[in-house]
C-alpha cells in the first residue's frame, strides 16, 4: 500500500523506517502527534480530502490502531461526508503492542480475566480521566491507561483510593514500540515518582508487570537505543538496515548516492543480446542485476543465460538473482579482490575466460586489471549511474543537527564514494568535525583509506569485508564500550 501511495500523511510517532517503503517521489507529510488538538484534526481531515481530489492515492499512516483511542473515526467520517472512498487497515493498538514490546503480556493465566483500556487526556491537565474509578479499581485484571504527561500521580492515587493495593506492580512505557522505547517498573504507590517529566506514556497496572524481567526481548538487544546512519543508496541499503534493526538499532537512512539508468543503454543492450559469448557474468551488486535483467528480458528470456556462469558479489546480489528464478554459480564470501580471484580460479584457470563485468558507469574496478593480468578477457559495461545525492531525509531527521548534538552513535560507509559524497554534502571541515563525535564504521580498507585521506578516522572495520561482518563488528564495539563503562 505504501509503495502505491502518491502522498503519505503520517503521525509523528511512527517509526521513521516505515517511510522507506514509500516511493522516493511520494509526498510525505508529518502531521504531528497521533491525537492532535481539535483545530489540528480539522486541518488534517481537510488535507486528506484535498489530496484525494487532486487525483492522488493517499495513505494515512497512523500510530497504533486508527479506531482505538485515535482520531481515525473522525477522519473517515469526514471523507464519507465528502463522498470520498476509503479503506481501513486495522492496526495493533498501542495499549497492546506497547506492553508486548516491553515484555509485559496484558493477560496471563491466574492474573485476572479482565483487561481495561483507559483513555487519558492528551493536554496539560493533571486531572485523572473521567471514569468510574471504584468500578475500575474493583476489576480483577490488568489496567492499561494512555496517560498524559501530568496524570500519572492522579491515576495512581485514584486507583489506590478506590481499593487497589499500593504494592501492586506497575510500569510506565514511553515511545512504545519505537527504537527509543523506555520502560520503568515499580509499584502503584511509587510509579508516579519514577515518571519522566512532561512525557506521555502507557501506564500498565497488574500482576503481569512482574513478567517483564522474564519476557523482556525488544529493549534487550545488543544495539538497542543506538542511532546508526546508513549512507548507502536507497537501492542498496535494505540489507544493512534490516540487520542493524534486527539487533535493535534505530537506523537513519541518509543516502549519499543516487542511482539512475546509464546515459547510454546501447552497450548493455548489446551485451544482453549476445550474452552467450561470455563464460562469466560478474554482478557487483543488486542494482546491476536489475538493470541487466531488464534489458535481457526485453528481447529474450532467462534461457539465454544457459551455459554462462554467474558470479554474485554479496548475499543481496544473489537474492536479487533468485527473484528471476536464477541461482548464482559463485558467491564469494567477501568482496576482496584476492578472495574473489581465488574463488573464480578455483572453478578453472582464468586464462582465456571471457568475463562481462557489470558495475556503475563511473566505477574504477581493480578487479578488471587483476583479471586481465591473469589472462582473462574482460568486457566492462555500465549497468547504472551512481551520482551524488543531496541530503535526503526519510522523516524529520536532521543528520547535521543530530551529529552536532551528539545524538548519533555511528555512521556507516560502505564504499569510498559514500565517504567522498558525505563530505561533499556536508562540507570538508564540517564533516570531519562532526564525525569526530561519533563512531565511523567502514566496510573495508579501501573505504577506510578514502576516509583517512579526507581526515576522517575509522573506528570500526570488520576483518571480513561483508555487511554481516560490519554489523557484528558494531555489536562487538558497543558491547565492549558498555562493559568498560560498567
Amino acid at each position: 500500500m505504501l509503495e502505491r501511495a502518491d502522498v503519505v500523511v503520517y503521525d509523528h510517532q511512527i517509526a521513521a523506517g516505515l517511510l522507506r517503503f514509500a516511493r522516493a517521489d511520494a509526498e510525505k507529510i508529518d502531521v504531528g502527534p497521533a491525537a492532535p488538538r481539535l483545530t489540528d484534526q480539522e486541518a488534517i481531515s481537510i488535507l486528506l480530502a484535498e489530496k484525494v481530489r487532486e487525483g492522488k492515492t493517499v495513505v494515512r499512516l497512523k500510530w497504533g490502531d486508527a479506531f482505538v483511542f485515535d482520531s481515525g473515526g473522525k477522519e473517515a467520517l469526514l471523507l464519507r461526508e465528502q463522498g470520498i472512498p476509503f479503506e481501513i487497515v486495522p492496526g495493533i493498538p498501542a495499549a497492546i503492542g506497547g506492553p508486548a514490546y516491553s515484555g509485559i503480556p496484558i493477560t496471563y493465566p491466574g492474573a485476572g480475566d479482565v483487561v481495561a483500556l483507559v483513555r487519558g487526556h492528551e493536554g496539560e491537565t493533571d486531572a485523572a480521566p473521567d471514569v468510574d474509578w471504584s468500578r475500575l479499581a474493583g476489576l480483577a485484571g490488568t489496567i492499561v491507561c494512555y496517560a498524559g504527561p501530568h496524570q500519572i500521580g492522579a491515576i495512581a492515587n485514584a486507583l489506590i483510593a478506590n481499593g487497589r493495593s499500593p504494592d501492586e506492580s506497575a510500569a510506565l512505557i514511553y515511545d512504545a514500540t519505537l527504537p527509543s522505547q523506555r520502560t520503568t517498573t515499580g509499584t502503584l504507590g511509587s510509579i508516579a515518582g519514577q515518571a519522566f517529566d512532561g512525557v506521555p506514556s502507557l501506564l500498565v497496572v497488574g500482576q503481569v508487570v512482574g513478567l517483564r524481567d522474564h519476557l523482556r526481548w525488544f529493549d534487550d538487544r545488543p544495539l538497542f537505543g543506538r542511532r546508526i546512519v546508513v549512507t548507502r543508496s536507497r537501492e542498496h541499503a535494505d540489507d544493512l538496515i534490516d540487520m542493524l534493526e534486527e539487533r535493535g538499532a534505530e537506523t537513519i537512512a541518509a543516502p549519499t548516492i543516487r542511482i539512475t539508468p546509464p546515459q547510454d543503454l546501447s552497450p548493455l543492450d548489446e551485451a544482453a543480446a549476445d550474452i552467450s559469448r561470455f563464460d562469466w557474468i560478474v554482478f557487483t551488486n543488486a542494482t546491476a542485476v536489475g538493470s541487466f535483467m531488464t534489458q535481457l528480458l526485453v528481447a529474450g528470456d532467462v534461457r539465454d543465460l544457459t551455459g554462462v556462469r554467474l558470479c554474485a558479489i554479496g548475499a543481496s546480489t544473489a537474492s536479487r538473482l533468485q527473484q528471476y528464478g536464477i541461482r548464482a554459480d559463485l558467491m564469494p564470501p567477501e568482496y576482496r579482490i584476492e578472495a574473489l580471484l581465488e574463488a573464480l580460479a578455483a572453478n578453472q584457470p582464468l586464462l582465456g575466460q571471457r568475463f562481462l563485468l557489470l558495475h556503475a558507469d563511473n566505477a574504477r574496478e581493480l578487479l578488471v586489471e587483476e583479471l586481465r593480468e591473469a589472462g582473462a578477457e574482460v568486457s566492462e559495461v555500465s549497468a547504472y549511474r551512481a551520482s551524488l545525492a543531496q541530503a535526503e531525509r526519510e522523516s524529520d531527521q536532521d543528520i547535521y543537527g543530530m551529529l552536532l548534538n551528539r545524538r548519533i552513535d555511528a555512521v556507516t560507509f560502505m564504499s569510498a564514494s559514500t565517504v567522498r559524497n558525505f563530505v561533499e554534502i556536508y562540507g570538508q571541515e564540517q564533516a570531519v568535525d562532526l564525525l569526530r563525535t561519533t563512531v565511523v564504521a567502514s566496510i573495508g580498507p579501501v573505504t577506510a583509506e578514502a576516509a583517512q585521506q579526507l581526515g576522517i578516522h575509522t573506528t570500526v572495520m570488520p576483518e571480513r569485508y561483508t555487511v554481516p561482518d560490519l554489523v557484528d563488528a558494531l555489536v562487538d564495539h558497543f558491547t565492549l564500550e558498555v562493559a568498560l563503562k560498567g
